[in-house]
């Protein structure tokens, strides 16, 4: 039965193997077990979605915006220090332009933002399983097939050591990766939770007599549920504050946009709990810590890694690369300098500040970052709009444009305590959010210009 399940599966996919979007949905499947394979199917996406929406991708006064964004970051790496490293810097940004810009236009409807979400959520789960076998049960490989078409490392006991990394190369980039799944995921698992609903309202009025639409399948339910499960267990042992507070903050705005409001108070007695373990006094402190597990408070203030270098402080990175900015306002030092003058002040290498923001501020300069802080406040507010306003969407589309937007302001977060443009795959997997996000904002906002003309 598995197995004619699977053939089911392979056969969808294959009847709909025509189209660029089609691609897509198979890159994002094979991302997290190969990049390679998913950047260049990616690649070729983006280079035939401009070959024949070209006019259409140059109008988007958006995408104006990335093409200046663009020339100032070229610019940048002109007068740079160290040229060579800022221009290789430019390719953790400007093809990742290109692959937003052809995708907003590619991607148009929320059934696609429905497959795009399934497709990363079913790719995840191989990812999640290696990476709760190599904490709890030793697992430890490097395997190659034809290159580096797949090339996968599991390091034993994980990287730092405790701490879940599976096939990404640290536990803070696959808490990053994981975080934004299980949003997405979440947002299924509650779409399909209210189907479910909705069926058994049927089978009462099937009972009365009454003719009706074809049950729905509780299969979709139960496997999101065990990637929800699985995943959120995955993102505990990252031992990663930024997930965990980030997974949290996407329960509590799910459960407040559904009106669930015991929920709501649940979460917010377990979170005050592990906070009043953490940073109470001593006195309080103490009483909650008979019931939260050193595991988290002892993680939230640090007490778990007590002898820290002050140089691997996020406030120590903050400040130097917040003076490094006011040296050069305009231009900054050029791309990947960061590392290179922190390890010079400091005498500890350090691959980045832990805050995108400040980062491209320091290397690229004021005005590079106010307008790439702009573009991302476009499509977060115009998203909003389209969220709140729009008369084109039901409630059902509602929810899954909601966890996008979810997503997107997760992404936004953890670039605040965290840098995730150096990992390929969860790079390219932001900037298809943001595209996806983008273009039914795009799209929608068409449709409302339309209907205001004709009234």
């Amino acid at each position: 039965m598995l197995g004619a399940s699977l053939n089911k599966v392979f056969d969808y996919f294959k009847s709909r193997w025509q189209s660029s979007w089609n691609y897509s949905l198979w890159a994002l499947l094979i991302f997290p077990l190969s990049p390679l394979v998913g950047a260049v199917t990616v690649g070729i996406v983006s280079l035939i979605t401009w070959l024949k929406q070209s006019r259409k991708i140059n109008r988007r006064p958006l995408n104006w915006g990335f093409a200046l964004l663009s020339i100032l970051l070229i610019v940048s790496a002109g007068f740079a220090q160290d040229k060579t490293a800022a221009f290789l810097g430019l390719f953790n940004l400007l093809p990742f332009f290109l692959l937003f810009a052809a995708h907003s236009a590619l991607i148009q409807t929320f059934t696609q933002l429905r497959q795009m979400a399934w497709a990363l959520v079913i790719g995840s789960m191989p990812v999640a399983i290696m990476g709760l076998g190599q904490l709890f049960l030793g697992w430890s490989f490097k395997f190659q097939f034809v290159w580096v078409v797949f090339s996968w490392t599991i390091r034993p006991g994980g990287n730092p050591p405790g701490r879940i990394a599976s096939l990404f190369l640290h536990a803070n980039t696959f808490a990053a990766y994981v975080v934004i799944v299980f949003i997405l995921s979440l947002g299924l698992w509650i779409e399909q939770w209210r189907l479910g609903i909705r069926g058994r309202g049927a089978e009462e009025q099937r009972g009365r007599g009454e003719r009706l639409t074809a049950p729905h399948s509780p299969v979709p339910f139960l496997f999101l549920t065990v990637a929800v499960i699985a995943n959120f267990i995955t993102l505990i042992f990252t031992n990663s504050r930024n997930g965990w507070t980030i997974a949290i903050f996407a329960c509590l705005a799910y459960a407040l946009y559904q009106g669930w409001r015991i929920l709501v108070g649940s979460v917010a007695a377990i979170v005050s709990s592990i906070l009043l373990a953490a940073f109470a006094p001593s006195p309080v402190a103490h009483i909650f810590r008979w019931v939260v597990p050193a595991f988290f408070w002892a993680r939230l203030n640090d007490d778990m890694y007590p002898d820290r270098p002050v140089a691997l402080m996020r406030k120590t990175q903050w400040e130097f690369a917040w003076s490094l900015a006011q040296q050069h306002p305009w231009t900054g030092w050029g791309l990947r300098s960061f590392s290179t003058l922190y390890k010079a002040k400091m005498q500890i290498p350090l691959g980045h500040p832990h805050n995108l923001f400040l980062m491209l501020s320091a290397e690229t300069g004021f005005p590079s970052a106010f307008l790439f802080c702009g573009l991302l406040a476009w499509i977060l507010i115009t998203s909003v709009q389209l969220l709140q306003k729009s008369k084109y969407i039901n409630i059902g589309d509602k929810l899954i444009f909601f966890s996008y937007l979810l997503s997107f302001v997760g992404w936004i977060l953890l670039n605040t305590v965290d840098v995730t443009l150096f990992d390929f795959r969860l790079n390219a997997i932001s900037w298809l959010i943001l595209a996806a996000i983008s273009g039914v904002v795009h799209r929608y906002h068409e449709k409302d210009k339309l209907a205001y003309r004709q009234n």
